[in-house]
């Protein structure tokens, strides 16, 4: 079923009847209205593109959208903030030297306006930008162009931008990039950013002093007299909202009156950095629309793109489809949502687009594609035999050690899934070197093939069966947690009834209530938390996130975990294996000890990530392996064992690690011998 899009033309009052479909269909045989063509104006410091359903307004030559024209709404963008504040890209960038995630805040402008295309059936404005030494400081040291295309038929618009850096401009900091929309507040106050996520959202007024109380950092607001009482006793927070690039691919706003949505579809994830499950902000209380292309958001500053002095460097980032759709009074608003998930399924169908005109974007014929079989050997799962890897993710990223595609931030990447025999195809990759990498879920460790595979114009590359043998020195003792990256299978408790949020109590998203990291101290007031193997179930008595305890005043102390557990022999000459995968790490310390804890500690990760997706309602962040050698004289026979995990960094509130699986494996030798 496809929706009919309404426009009401200022020249006549006629509408305009539209199938999303007929965006990429032959249109020789649609009615006179059905044909009107794209049109460009030049305005006194503005330039204005319409095609009867959509009229996009450009301040010129800044390239900032200021107006957003549809379905007889003047302008969708919030109309009471400036020009240079409704629809723009940014940037937030630093000097080499700095140690921190947060920088200069810059909104790109352009310095003058182009028109690369201007047909009947298209129009491609360019607003670009270079950099000269005497900008040194003032502005980032990059040329920026960004670009702005216009379909004839099309209920909506699309962005992409072209960012370079000379290899004679100096070295500096990028630590985030985006494209931002700023609604009318008085118009959009439902949002939608996935099928369980969808709510009437408070009113950005509601934040603001007297109406809202700052909590534990300035994005996380206790809502105590807003202007809908309805709201009254919720937190607002919008890492609440955050989700895994795989699956952001449309999220938005509607507007009741009259029945409008505004949807940012991004149909590909090729020019993001962090890999298919880094979380990432979207759409939040604004009303607000992101589309974040690089940031440290769960990951730090190992995320931060650093560049050097006489280092080249060129990236596409983009296209975007700001995506608009209508339906009539009295039909279901949700049926807006059904239908971006549609149209967001069409555009992916199209990518690579063949509209775009820059020879920096690359077409379908340049890409090339990459293919094959991942198998998993354990031997002490499936006897020695391969099985398939269902599940896995596989992807082709910038050739480096295993696992750097979570921290390669310069270059592009492309991931996919493999079916339930383990088969995969990576389509429309771009031209380059590349290593294959991979996990899969029921197995620790990172898959990472050293082959340098080579992308060139229209290659299908087969890399035939791949076998992933997944880190293994002996058969399981015993394990706490399923190896999938994330904390989820743990313990996690309720909110605290003053920070709970109704729309937030549902199993997937329960993880997401504010101020959980203060349940622990009160679920364990005087002693740390103790799991005995075979006794406790780590979905009830395993608290999801390992953190510190306060002790007034700002203060923290370490804390320390016990993993109780009984050995009916013990080979005092042979080692012993713990494996140690944590989900996420926030400038932690974790230290490991073995029935002993007055000892020095046997194992010490120092200090290490910077995720800090305990505080941003994460269940993960980058991903962390230890493999821990425990020498079995260590370790008592027919008797209690102890392992000890402490997290001693405890200088801020949220410092700690989240947990994704724990092994002890025996001796291969014990078992041979056993055999023997």
């Amino acid at each position: 079923m496809y929706l009919h899009y309404y426009f009401l033309f200022l020249s006549a009052l006629s509408f305009h009847i539209f199938s999303p479909d007929k965006l990429y269909v032959t249109r020789a045989q649609r009615s006179d209205m059905d044909a009107i063509g794209v049109t460009l104006t030049f305005q006194e410091n503005h330039v204005v593109m319409s095609n009867g359903l959509v009229q996009i307004t450009l301040s010129n030559p800044e390239g900032h959208i200021t107006g957003i024209q549809y379905n007889a709404i003047d302008n969708l963008l919030e109309v009471m903030n400036d020009e240079s504040n409704r629809g723009y890209w940014d940037v937030v960038w630093s000097p080499p030297d700095s140690v921190k995630t947060k920088g200069t805040l810059e909104r790109l402008g352009g310095t003058g306006c182009e028109v690369i295309v201007e047909t009947e059936d298209q129009v491609e404005l360019s607003f670009s930008r270079t950099w000269n030494s005497s900008l040194e400081g003032k502005l980032v040291p990059l040329k920026i162009d960004k670009r702005y295309i216009l379909l004839r038929g099309s209920s909506g618009f699309y962005t992409y931008a072209i960012y370079e850096h000379l290899e004679e401009w100096p070295s500096f900091n990028l630590d985030n990039t985006r494209v931002a929309f700023k609604l009318r507040k008085d118009k959009f106050h439902y949002m939608a950013n996935s099928d369980d996520r969808q709510r009437k959202m408070p009113s950005p007024d509601d934040r603001l002093p007297g109406r809202g109380e700052e909590l534990a950092y300035p994005e996380a607001v206790l809502l105590v007299n807003p202007v809908e009482p309805e709201f009254t006793g919720e937190v607002d927070d919008k890492y609440q909202y955050a989700v895994e690039l795989k699956d952001l691919r449309v999220h938005g706003w509607i507007c009741m009156d009259p029945l409008v949505g505004f949807w940012q579809i991004t149909p590909s994830n090729e020019f993001r950095v962090g890999g298919p499950i880094k979380p990432e902000l979207n759409s939040h209380v604004g009303p607000t629309t992101l589309a974040v292309l690089s940031s440290t958001h769960y990951g730090g500053s190992e995320l931060v793109l650093k560049f050097s002095e006489k280092e080249s460097w060129k990236k596409v980032f983009g296209p975007i489809f700001i995506y608009l759709n209508t339906i009539s009074d009295g039909e279901d608003p949700h049926t807006l949502w059904d239908d971006a998930n549609n149209q967001m399924s069409t555009e992916v169908k199209h990518w690579p687009y063949d509209f775009v005109t820059s020879n920096e974007f690359q077409s379908a014929q340049q890409r090339g594609s990459v293919s094959g079989r991942l198998l998993v050997q354990d031997r002490f799962i499936s006897s020695g035999d391969c099985i398939s890897a269902n599940g896995a993710y596989v992807g082709l990223a910038p050739p480096g050690d295993v696992g750097s595609w979570q921290r390669e931030c310069k270059k592009y990447q492309f991931w996919t899934e493999t079916n339930e025999e383990g088969y995969f195809t990576i389509k429309n990759v771009i031209i380059g070197e590349y290593n294959l990498y991979g996990w899969v879920p029921g197995f620790i460790g990172d898959y990472h093939n050293f082959t340098i595979i080579n992308i060139t114009s229209g290659v299908n590359i087969n890399m035939g069966d791949l076998i992933y043998e997944p880190p293994r020195a002996g058969p399981t003792l015993w394990e706490i947690g399923f190896p999938d990256r994330l904390a989820a299978e743990f313990y996690i408790p309720d909110p605290d009834p003053k920070y709970a949020n109704s729309f937030l109590l549902n199993k997937s998203n329960r993880f997401r209530q504010y101020g959980l990291w203060d349940r622990y101290q009160e679920i364990y007031p005087n002693d740390d938390l103790v799991y005995t193997v075979g006794e406790s179930d780590y979905t009830k008595d395993f608290f999801f996130a390992h953190v510190l305890r306060t002790n007034g005043m700002n203060k923290y102390d370490k804390t320390t975990w016990t993993l109780k557990f009984n050995l009916n022999t013990v080979n005092e000459s042979e080692t012993y294996i713990l494996r140690l995968a944590l989900a996420s790490v926030h400038q932690s310390n974790l230290q490991v000890r073995v029935n002993d804890l007055n000892t020095s500690s046997l194992f010490s990760t120092g200090i290490i990530g910077g995720d800090n997706a305990i505080a941003r309602h994460g269940i993960h962040g980058i991903y962390w392996l230890f493999n821990i050698e425990i020498p079995g004289i260590c370790l008592y026979s027919n008797g209690e064992n102890s392992i000890y995990l402490t997290q001693v960094h405890n200088e801020s509130r949220f410092q700690g690690v989240m947990y994704d699986y724990i092994r002890l494996e025996a001796p291969l030798t014990s078992i041979i011998n056993k055999i023997s």
